[in-house]
């Protein structure tokens, strides 16, 4: 299980809003000097803060900081759906048109339209399952003293 900090900035029905910081390893990186994005976070110009719907059992107020948590299998099945399947489709399109013999300029675009064809069924996708509780992350419990600082 993945585990987040956050602080609750509304309440809804059986879910609260949750605004996490994110949290860049950069500075523990030994090739931050040369990154282009540890560059962009030392300049300020990576968004720093999240807000998610996440589901939640407990009592809490706005303002509130709590752990979320997010189940490894559902990090890694997202991953797969929203990086490696679009990916798939282009590749899968551009072999075809090349199997057939089209010209340079139609498999490229038998490449860029299998891209968009997959991320239009993975976007319908995960509207349909957007309320699905088992594909969101929970509130694991409230903090009493804030989060903890570096370790």
């Amino acid at each position: 299980m993945i585990q987040e900090w956050g602080r609750v900035i509304a309440i809804e029905s059986g879910t609260v809003q949750v605004e996490t910081l994110r949290r860049s390893t950069c500075s523990e990186c030994s090739a931050s000097a040369g990154c282009g994005q540890g560059l962009l976070e030392r300049l300020g110009i990576v968004r720093g803060r999240g807000q998610m719907r996440v589901l939640s059992s407990l009592e809490l107020s706005p303002g509130e900081e709590v752990v979320l948590e997010v189940d490894d299998d559902l990090l890694l099945r997202s991953s797969l759906l929203f990086y490696l399947f679009p990916l798939i489709g282009m590749f899968a399109l551009a072999l075809l048109a090349a199997r057939l013999d089209l010209g340079e300029p139609l498999i490229i675009v038998a490449g860029l339209a299998g891209f968009l064809l997959v991320w239009l069924l993975v976007r319908h996708y995960t509207r349909r399952h957007t309320d699905d509780p088992a594909m969101q992350p929970v509130v694991l419990r409230a903090l009493v003293g804030g989060p903890p600082g570096p370790v």
